[in-house]
């Protein structure tokens, strides 16, 4: 195990940068229990010999961060880093780039997909790390010896599967094919826009007609709207639950909402001006609003999953990387989504063509 450092101060941290390698690995820990955005706790960063354990919480650290993040000559090794993102781009205003991200390049390399960090050391280096401290409270100070050992093993062993994994899709020649999927999850995270039409993704909307699901929208947008505006977790501002049972039956007027809210437990009572507004002001495109995902022909989903299972096959690629079964229902429904544009496309398109002219047509 290299040499573990606390860092709390942010000039220290500046002045390792100016002789930094060329390659670090780089973890974070956040907590996200009561607030909307996530609020990073520690920062690991194995650069060299050293781990080095930097405390956001200190003034003047997020700056300090954000140089090493943005540094063109040091490429950012990280393991699953989707939700790090998010905390690093809310503390400190950049993403960290160059960025190689393990778990992406083992199930390129067809080692596995979505391998935890902990399997994927035992895989390629023999190493059996623990879980322990996976649920601690990363904002106390101090942290306690475990979860230091914990934080510094995070990242010790990112440079072994850095280069693993690179050099067998360099074998391969699927470097392209990472590049595009991190830049990909890159923009991802610089947008984080929050979802138009959140309603579409829950089951129940299916089954309110068009004025149930508009209001339904009007709901959700607004109660994301005002979970992003006071940091709140969505649920605490409206579950689901109560967001469907308002749009099926929506409240005469805000005595009768306050009736309803002040029935059911749990519900935000105090919110309830919040709620009525949300549930009576139309939305700018509310005409535009698509309807819920028709269900797709059993038949012609299993005759792509069966192609794409082909594919991966041919490909040495593990279940799941191509193509899932929503992207799926998103070709039968007649759009090729984002996510299997680029490299995806090019290799589904030839086999995927011919049997999205043959299916029937969705809705």
């Amino acid at each position: 195990m290299p040499q573990a450092l606390w860092i709390d101060n942010p000039a220290g941290l500046l002045r390792r940068l100016e002789a930094a390698p060329p390659r670090i690995g780089l973890d974070t820990e956040f907590v996200r229990e009561r607030t909307y955005w996530p609020k990073l706790a520690l920062v690991q960063m194995a650069v060299g010999g050293e781990v080095l354990l930097v405390d956001p919480l200190v003034p003047g650290m997020a700056p300090a961060l954000a140089a090493w993040l943005d540094a063109p000559g040091v490429l950012k090794v990280m393991h699953s880093a989707s939700e790090d993102l998010i905390a690093l781009r809310c503390a400190c205003g950049t993403l960290p780039r160059p960025l190689y991200d393990t778990q992406v390049a083992a199930a390129l390399a067809g080692i596995g997909a979505g391998l935890g960090y902990q399997k994927l050391v035992e895989r390629i280096a023999g190493v059996t790390l623990p879980k322990g401290e996976t649920r601690s409270d990363w904002m106390r100070r101090p942290l306690s010896p475990a979860q230091l050992e914990y934080a510094a093993d995070e990242v010790v062993h990112l440079d072994a599967l850095s280069q693993a994994t690179r050099a067998r899709l360099q074998e391969l020649g699927r470097e392209a094919w990472l590049a595009e999927d991190v830049e990909r999850m890159l923009a991802t995270a610089a947008r984080d826009e929050g979802e138009p039409w959140p309603h579409l993704a829950l089951r129940a909307a299916q089954f309110l007609g068009v004025d149930g699901r508009r209001r339904r929208a009007r709901l959700l947008r607004g109660r994301d709207g005002h979970a992003r505006e006071h940091d709140l977790p969505r649920t605490w501002v409206l579950d689901n639950e109560l967001a469907v049972a308002l749009a099926k039956d929506p409240p005469a007027d805000t005595r009768q909402l306050q009736q309803r809210l002040d029935a059911t437990p749990k519900a935000p009572r105090r919110l309830a001006g919040a709620i009525w507004k949300a549930l009576t002001t139309p939305l700018p495109d509310e005409a535009r609003m698509p309807p819920p995902p028709a269900e797709p022909d059993r038949n012609a989903l299993r005759r792509l999953q069966d192609a794409v299972a082909r594919r991966s096959a041919e490909l040495s690629l593990p279940d799941g990387v191509l193509a899932s079964r929503r992207y799926l229902e998103a070709l039968l429904a007649g759009q090729w989504p984002e996510a299997l544009q680029g490299w995806r496309r090019r290799e589904l398109e030839p086999v995927l063509a011919p049997l999205l002219a043959n299916a029937p047509a969705s809705g």
